[in-house]
């Protein structure tokens, strides 16, 4: 995996971001995206409360994985 504009700005704020040039794919850092979205100061708290939310409604986020730590 290559990194290519590895980090994009919106408002104001850094969103982590890699390209991954065999799949052509982008991967986004959710925990930034909820940290711009909701202003939470804990922003991995935030995103880990509402995955628990949403799972005892029977939503389905992803597949049963830990977090995985962005290498940027």
């Amino acid at each position: 995996m290559t990194k290519k504009d590895a980090i994009k700005i919106f408002e104001d704020s850094a969103i982590r971001t890699v390209w991954d040039s065999d799949n052509e794919k982008w991967y986004i850092s959710i925990v930034d995206v909820v940290a711009v979205l909701t202003e939470s100061p804990r922003p991995r708290k935030y995103w880990n409360a509402l995955k628990t939310k949403l799972k005892d409604e029977g939503s389905q986020l992803s597949q049963v994985l830990g977090q995985l730590k962005m290498m940027i």
